[in-house]
């Protein structure tokens, strides 16, 4: 089975507990393993063929802090080849201008690098005007939003994760 590294960012402790929930869905800790991006160096990236990145959107349509000081740090990174899906934390409601750009921000800078999105995610069932995680009509990733949608998490974490063993190849 492939080893998979997650790497996320959090404010307040949600998107950790989605990259918890991710980690679960997905078999566990022998099959995923869960880094904060605080405590990570370009290096730890290397030993996985298969990646989740995981961030929330911050202020107005921001990277998290720890992703905003580790951005530069992506350029270090070898991503040719790898498979990499993402899930954003964002308010759909309240940011509907920049609704999982930070999402948006990661994915665009990792493709650029070599990185292979997969687990794109439908733009239906949300509300909101513009985001850079939409490419093709669909999100590049999960979008989830637990301000306004948190009765939607655990069905759109099971769907996204049946779609990633696949993509994965687990």
């Amino acid at each position: 089975m492939a080893k998979i590294g997650l790497f996320f960012g959090t404010q307040t402790g949600n998107t950790e507990a989605l990259a918890e929930a991710i980690q679960d869905a997905l078999g566990g800790a022998g099959a995923v393993e869960v880094m904060d991006i605080s405590q990570a160096e370009p290096e730890d990236f290397a030993p996985y063929d298969c990646l989740i990145i995981g961030c929330p959107t911050w202020n107005v349509g921001e990277l998290q802090s720890d992703w905003e000081g580790f951005y530069d740090e992506l350029d270090k990174i070898n991503f040719s080849g790898k498979k990499v899906a993402y899930f954003g934390a964002g308010d759909q409601v309240g940011y509907a201008d920049n609704f999982q750009d930070a999402m948006g921000i990661l994915e665009a800078k990792i493709s650029q690098l070599g990185g292979k999105t997969l687990g794109q995610w439908p733009t239906t069932g949300y509300d909101f005007n513009e985001s850079k995680a939409v490419r093709n009509g669909q999100f590049v990733g999960l979008a989830l939003d637990e301000d306004n949608q948190p009765e939607l998490t655990a069905e759109r974490i099971q769907k996204w994760t049946s779609q990633l063993k696949s993509a994965f190849g687990l």
